[in-house]
Formats: structure tokens, C-alpha cells, sequence
């Protein structure tokens, strides 16, 4: 009998012991994890605001460019009604003159 009480005693010591043991590993294991997991985020959360901010650059890109294009059309509009200007400045000169030519 004295056997058995020692391995009961030493089962249920063994139980306890074990059961301490694997509850610290247990701790220190999850907090590395959760460790881990939180730079995992931090990461992830970086990559998405770097994402965020590549597409308002590209968002602004894209707009300062369609108003460069409108600029450049208004200034070539602008160029077209001066030359039609001078054009038109440029013939009533050339007319007369010719008719001051013809006269003399």
C-alpha cells in the first residue's frame, strides 16, 4: 500500500507541477505572440496608410494635370483670337497701304 499512496501523492505533485509549468509557458509564449501580432498590425497599418497616402498623390497628380490641360487649352484659345486679332489688324494695313500705293 505504501506504494500506491507515493504514486498517487506523486501524481497528483506531478499534476501541480506540471500544470504551473505549462501555465508559465503558456504566459510568456501568448504575450510573444501577442507581441508579435501587434507589430504585425503596427506593419500592416503602416502599409496601408503608405498605400492611402500613394493614392491622394496620384489622386492630386492626376487633377493638377487635367487642370494643366485646361490652362494649356485657354491659353491656345487665347493664342488663336490674338492671331485672328493681328490677322485681322495685319490686312486692314496691308489694305491700306495698297490703297495708298495705287493712289500715288
Amino acid at each position: 500500500m505504501s506504494n500506491k499512496d507515493g504514486f498517487t501523492s506523486g501524481l497528483i505533485a506531478g499534476a501541480a507541477v506540471g500544470g504551473l509549468v505549462g501555465g508559465l509557458l503558456g504566459i510568456l509564449l501568448g504575450s510573444k505572440l501577442s507581441e508579435e501580432n501587434d507589430i504585425e498590425e503596427n506593419l500592416l497599418d503602416e502599409q496601408n496608410t503608405e498605400g492611402q497616402k500613394v493614392t491622394r498623390e496620384v489622386a492630386g497628380i492626376e487633377e493638377a494635370h487635367q487642370s494643366l490641360e485646361g490652362k494649356i487649352a485657354q491659353l491656345n484659345q487665347a493664342i488663336d483670337d490674338v492671331r485672328q486679332q493681328i490677322a485681322g489688324v495685319n490686312g486692314n494695313l496691308e489694305k491700306t497701304e495698297r490703297s495708298l500705293s495705287e493712289d500715288s
